[in-house]
């Protein structure tokens, strides 16, 4: 089995870049370094092609870059509390916590998610011969912003990871997820492109032209003064869709540092975006089993809404 790639397209606004600083662009929790030593190792490629760091790119050439360990970053096990939801013999559900870094990353390269994973596991469950020794995010399926607390779902052998990598790229996985926003958002499905912000290039942004179709449907549980608490369904995946997306219809994440209010966020002292993967619905690709995985709100989330039902 060949090692798992991240593939992307390059855009027109992309055309001339080199290549380590187009990987910097696109992947904003790696540093340009970081690619640069991914390149010399062989583990990009350009249209299939082991290529320099400085090759200038194409409008629509293909890249695959393989995540794999630099020499200062040793895949560990570490033992981690884990607030496990859910496991059986091919999957781990936990409630990860605001903070919590999901993979190792240059600057980042312990007490993450998948050292946590490997000690809970045993190491040797991912390095059967169908899996990758030098992958940096063994068992790893979808990932969750470091602040974003709830539902995170991992392999533990490389079929389930195939198979349960197909039903997200698929859709076919519901993820529900909760939020305070500043403003009320309303009932609405928010249909707006995304891209790589065009000057903030370690943000995203609405891109009417040249955005990736995202579409995310909300509803407001409760409204509070100015703020609102409300629940979201993402019918796509795009990096920091939620966050834009609200953002982008006038009622950002309460605490979101990035994409926020900065003055509601001091007022109300937060720092970190209240935004919580709530639940998770799919069919169980190997049992079949009909799954929903809950994460309970963290105890911030609860203890603002409790006082603000008892203001309201």
């Amino acid at each position: 089995m060949e090692e798992p790639f991240e593939s992307l397209i390059i855009l027109p606004e992309e055309a001339g870049e080199r290549l380590d600083k187009v990987l910097k662009n696109r992947f904003a929790t790696f540093s340009r370094t970081y690619f640069q030593f991914l390149i010399d190792e062989g583990a990009v490629l350009v249209n299939g092609e082991i290529v320099k760091k400085r090759t200038p790119l194409h409008k629509d050439d293909e890249i695959e870059v393989r995540f794999i360990l630099t020499p200062e970053i040793n895949l560990t096990p570490q033992n981690i509390p884990l607030d496990i939801l859910f496991e059986d013999e091919h999957f781990l559900a936990v409630n990860k916590p605001c903070g919590m870094v999901v993979h190792p990353a240059p600057g980042h390269p312990q007490d993450t998610f998948v050292n946590a994973l490997l000690f809970h596991c045993g190491q040797e469950a991912f390095l059967q011969k169908e899996a990758t020794a030098q992958d940096i995010r063994p068992g790893i399926i979808h990932r969750l912003d470091r602040d974003t607390t709830g539902v995170l779902l991992a392999a533990k052998t490389p079929e389930a990871h195939r198979s349960a990598s197909l039903l997200f790229s698929k859709r076919e996985v519901k993820k529900t997820y909760f939020a305070f926003c500043v403003g009320n958002p309303g009932d609405r499905v928010i249909d707006a492109p995304i891209g790589r912000h065009p000057t903030q290039r370690k943000e995203m942004t609405v891109l009417t032209d040249k955005g990736k179709p995202a579409v995310t449907v909300c509803k407001t549980l409760g409204v509070f003064g100015n703020l609102a608490f409300v629940e979201v369904d993402l019918m796509t995946g795009r990096t920091h869709q939620i966050r834009v997306h609200l953002q982008h219809c006038g009622a950002p994440i309460l605490g979101d540092p990035i994409y926020g209010s900065t003055s509601a966020n001091k007022h109300w002292n937060f720092q970190t975006q209240l935004l919580h993967a709530g639940r998770l619905d799919f069919l169980h690709p190997i049992t079949k089993e009909a799954l929903s995985i809950q994460a309970p709100l963290p105890p911030t989330m609860e203890c603002l809404l409790g006082n603000l039902s008892k203001l309201h």
